[in-house]
């Protein structure tokens, strides 16, 4: 047991070691003079947070993308998505299959930790998948979205475009070029258009059900009743969060942000606001204009995310309702937590109750820190941080306000949702084996 510990241990600093190393060379590229359209050296705090948002998929930036970064710099922060997306030892792994090595036992566990897959069993087939779906889902993306890009800013730039939107849509990073039309305005220009809107939907939410849903469903098709409880939960669960979603800011907004449009902008706005909270970062309608009610909708969808072992980021959804029909089952008095006549094992409830503490835990100390170095709003700070340990990207327009402490905060933050909180506290923490003697029992009052 002890030993199965300490290998697990290893491979977690190892996927900690692996990122923090990604985010360092990009920020020392993203440092180069040349990096910058005014060739200026860029504060290497600033190219550090805009590394780790990219390596982190998450969004959040300090300067528009396009306005800043000249085309070496959108293209570090794009390869920089990419890895971030899939994963250091996805791809790595991937190369060692095309080049033919022999993918040994430890490999096979690296890439199933980093994965996140039930067995180690078909690991090396499921990187292939994962692999070659994801290019073929960036590759449709870009086609589609070149085909508005293409008319508008001509062909070799409609199509980089294309591919760059594409990639951080499906990786659920949030970072646009849209600073072509106007500074920091993500895809509030596009408010009703349905081919840019459903394609960048569609690309979020497959990048954002998992690699392992992936493989389930194409092993299943369309059979529902084979498919994993894991699965049936995360399909299940999108569903009711993208259209109850869309419901409440709907009805929240209607006579805010959506007052004004047309009935089909309407619609697609509130599509976008529920989808892109689940953590790609994109807007299409004013976030800071939104009601407080809507920002914290927002925040709760932010802090909830995507499947585990996908591009998105939160405590997962899996993780929510595990936490919710763990509190239905204790107010009702039943033995276990029970779903679609299945029992979960209970070291699942007790780490989706460790993952939601740690995370709370973290933005509170976080926005606590923030607001006592600088005079910022409640909400907008939590909004901020919210979207930082989701690795969301969405803002209420404060990240560029940041003083060097904040972003300190906001890039531990990013990096941690990105690792995961549970396996970021792991990094530090030491097993230990379980003691021949146990502490003698006694009852505490809670509640």
């Amino acid at each position: 047991m002890l030993t199965k510990k300490k290998t697990k241990m290893s491979y977690t600093r190892m996927l900690a070691l692996g990122f923090a190393l990604i985010i360092l060379i990009g920020a020392l590229l993203l440092s180069l003079p040349f990096a910058t359209k005014s060739r200026e050296c860029m504060p290497f705090l600033d190219a550090l947070f805009t590394a780790t948002s990219a390596t982190c998929v998450t969004g959040l930036v300090v300067a528009d993308t396009y306005q800043n970064w000249s085309l070496f710099g959108q293209l570090v922060i794009l390869t920089l998505i990419q890895i971030g997306g899939l994963g250091f030892i996805t791809i790595g792994s991937y190369i060692a299959v095309v080049m033919k090595k022999k993918i040994g036992l430890k490999e096979r566990t690296a890439i199933h930790e980093s994965v996140s897959t039930m067995e180690l069993a078909g690991v090396v087939r499921l990187v292939r998948k994962i692999v070659m779906g994801t290019f073929a889902f960036e590759l449709a993306g870009a086609l589609l979205l070149s085909l508005r890009f293409v008319p508008q800013y001509g062909l070799l730039r409609g199509c980089y475009m294309g591919l760059f939107h594409a990639v951080s849509a499906f990786c659920n990073a949030g970072f646009d070029l849209m600073g072509i039309n106007e500074a920091y305005s993500s895809l509030v220009s596009y408010e009703g258009d349905i081919l840019v809107n459903f394609t960048v939907m569609a690309l979020i939410i497959i990048g954002g059900t998992g690699f392992l849903v992936w493989d389930d469903i194409q092993r299943n098709g369309l059979r529902f009743k084979k498919y994993l409880l894991h699965t049936k939960i995360v399909l299940i669960t999108t569903a009711v969060l993208i259209f109850g979603g869309a419901l409440l800011f709907y009805l929240l907004e209607k006579d805010n942000v959506f007052a004004g449009m047309s009935g089909k902008e309407q619609l697609l706005g509130a599509l976008f606001s529920a989808v892109t909270p689940r953590t790609a970062g994109f807007n299409s309608v004013d976030t800071a204009a939104m009601k407080e009610s809507s920002k914290f909708l927002t925040m709760v969808l932010m802090f909830i995310g995507g499947s585990s072992g996908s591009t998105a980021g939160g405590v997962k959804v899996t993780t929510a309702v595990v936490m919710l029909l763990s509190t239905i089952a204790m107010v009702r008095g039943t033995h276990g937590v029970n779903i679609l006549n299945r029992r979960l094992e209970e070291d699942t409830v007790k780490k989706a109750s460790a993952i939601v503490t740690i995370d709370l835990s973290l933005a509170v100390a976080a926005a606590l820190i923030i607001m006592a170095v600088q005079p910022l709003k409640l909400t907008d700070t939590l909004f901020e941080v919210f979207s930082a340990i989701g690795t969301v990207g969405m803002t209420t327009g404060v990240t560029r306000e940041l003083v060097p402490v904040s972003r300190i905060v906001i890039i531990l933050l990013m990096y941690c949702g990105r690792l995961g909180s549970l396996t970021f506290t792991l990094v530090f923490a030491r097993s230990k084996p379980e003691p021949p003697v146990k502490q003698p029992v006694e009852k505490i009052v809670v509640g």
